[in-house]
């Protein structure tokens, strides 16, 4: 039975909607990391931004990297809240609300992504930071 191949044309359009979604996921998070976006958008949001169907970038994005949008879409909300938890300054609930979560939601979709709490993440950061400041100043 023969196959029929992929056109180059439609492969290269996927890989753009691919790139364009991670951007505008990027470019999102940045905005409510900076105070310009007040609430956290959905895919569908994202997919109006990019004049698509919500059914189509899904469908597209897991076509091309084998994952589903939200899987990126959270995993970059991961790593922001990891970069914020790691200053001592600010606590939970002003990171979480940063966010657009309030702290117990931000608190079980932290653990449900890192398995543990944010509290439980920062005192494991500073941990090891004070393990590594302590190894240097033997060493030295």
């Amino acid at each position: 039975m023969a196959t029929t191949p992929i056109p180059k044309k439609l492969l290269a359009r996927q890989h753009e909607i691919t790139a364009d979604f991670l951007r505008a996921v990027d470019q999102h998070l940045e905005d409510v990391v900076t105070g310009r976006a007040t609430e956290m958008l959905e895919i569908r949001d994202l997919a109006d931004q990019l004049h698509i169907h919500p059914t189509h970038l899904s469908n597209t994005i897991k076509l091309t990297t084998g994952h589903p949008p939200c899987y990126y879409f959270e995993a970059r909300i991961m790593a922001v809240a990891r970069e914020q938890l790691r200053d001592p300054s600010r606590s939970v609930a002003t990171i979480a609300a940063g966010l657009t979560y309030d702290p117990s939601n931000f608190t079980k979709f932290f653990k449900r992504f890192a398995g543990c709490t944010p509290k439980q993440y920062r005192e494991q950061v500073w941990a090891a930071e004070r393990a590594a400041a302590a190894s240097e100043t033997l060493t030295i």
